[in-house]
């Protein structure tokens, strides 16, 4: 499918009731059509995986065509340059967190960049470094728990970040990987309660909530259930 045509598709589809309803979650709605991304992600399944295209869907700007490009381009092609350009062009969380979760953490800069992002002081590039680490925990089944100790020093590190949008991912980073196993799950809450000593009340709120979920009754339970095919268990 040419770039032409995928773009008459998404804005055959735009609706600018959404896209005042998208900026009330704190979406930026500039160059947003109102596409839904279930919609957005039917159109990828057509399209398949085209690099190309994908190139040219990111620099049109639009908000819809940059989640899409996130969908259809190839891992396998996607260079530490592009990671990087791209990563400093997020505008909005959502664009940030769908090119963490459908593309980014299947490149082979994903763990170096997690790493790298966290300490930068752009708002967006650093969210992406938590929201990588969360589709890491996710997403990457045969990683060793090794990755994602490490992973857990930099959320202590960083956890004291007042900005919404950067607490909220390194929130989500601690819960995904403290929900991956039962020895992740323990180092987790190790880390959420050094967490909960810092002084910064974003720190306070990262920890508490984590702590919520990952001692709750449900979480142990299904941990416990996964427990003989936990990768990287401590007996």
């Amino acid at each position: 499918m040419q770039y032409t045509e995928v773009m008459q598709r998404l804005r055959a589809m735009s609706d600018p009731e959404a896209v005042a309803g998208m900026a009330r979650f704190g979406i930026n709605p500039a160059n947003t059509l109102g596409v839904s991304v279930p919609a957005i992600r039917s159109l990828a399944r057509e399209m398949g995986r085209d690099h190309a295209v994908a190139q040219q869907l990111w620099v049109s700007g639009v908000h819809e065509a940059r989640i899409l490009a996130s969908m259809v381009d190839d891992p396998r092609e996607v260079t530490e340059a592009q990671m990087e350009r791209w990563a400093k062009e997020f505008d909005s969380w959502d664009v940030c967190d769908q090119c963490c979760s459908n593309l980014f953490d299947k490149t082979r800069y994903a763990y170096q960049k997690a790493v790298e992002w966290s300490s930068r002081e752009e708002e967006f590039v650093k969210r992406a470094a938590f929201a990588l680490m969360a589709a890491l925990a996710v997403h990457d089944k045969k990683a060793d728990d090794a990755a994602f100790l490490r992973f857990l020093s930099l959320i202590e590190r960083e956890s004291g970040d007042s900005r919404n949008f950067v607490r909220k991912a390194v929130n989500w980073a601690l819960r995904q990987i403290g929900k991956r196993n039962a020895s992740l799950n323990r180092a987790a809450i190790g880390a959420a309660e050094e967490v909960q000593q810092q002084g910064a009340k974003s720190a306070r709120w990262v920890a508490s909530d984590a702590l919520r979920e990952l001692t709750s009754e449900k979480v142990q339970k299904r941990l416990a259930s996964r427990l003989p095919a936990s990768r990287g268990q401590q007996p």
